[in-house]
Order: C-alpha cells, then structure tokens, then sequence
C-alpha cells in the first residue's frame, strides 16, 4: 500500500498549481493587451498560443494516464499534470514579459 502524502508534498502541490494559475494568468493579460497594441507581441503570438496548447495539454493527459497506470498517488498524478503546463506558462510569462509595453509616440 502506498504512503500518504506528507503536508509539505501536498503544499508543494498546491504551490505548482498556484503559480501555474498566476502565470497563466499574466499570460493572458499581456496577450489581450498585444491586441490592443499596449503590450509588445509578435506577429505570430495567435498562433503560437493555439499551438502550443495542444502540445502542453497532450503531454499533460499522457504524463498523467501514466502517473495513474503506475499506481502514483492523486498529488504525484497532479504534479505529473502539471509539469508541462507550468513549463509553458513559466516560459511565456518570461518570453512575454521582457517585451514590455508598446512604446507611445
């Protein structure tokens, strides 16, 4: 029988998921304001946004499926989830971020 989860696992888990919200959260509002011409974005930003969500979302359901077939716990198949969502978001958030703001004239 597998162990429990300790309260720092489960802190941990919490944690990933947080900030994964925060980032993605970031992301979107920088992306909104590209389209409004305040923020700084590539021309191929839409695309890039749709693509790389089948991507993550895929590496994401497989990480997890093979979390659960091994017989994980439900934080270790959270995290295994998580990963590739959070890689993405970390990037974006970053990528997106040294952008800045369009410059006014």
């Amino acid at each position: 029988m597998a162990r429990n989860a300790t309260p720092l696992e489960l802190f941990k888990t919490n944690m990933e998921l947080g900030m994964m919200l925060a980032e993605a959260q970031s992301v979107i509002a920088m992306r909104v304001m590209g389209w409004g011409g305040l923020w700084s974005v590539t021309n191929t930003e839409n695309d890039r946004m749709m693509s790389e969500k089948t991507e993550a979302i895929t590496k994401s359901m497989q990480n997890a499926t093979l979390a659960a077939m091994t017989g994980k716990r439900a934080d270790e198949i959270v995290n295994a989830a998580v990963k590739p969502l959070r890689q993405k978001t970390r990037a974006n958030v970053k990528r997106l971020g040294k952008r800045g703001p369009t410059k006014m004239k």
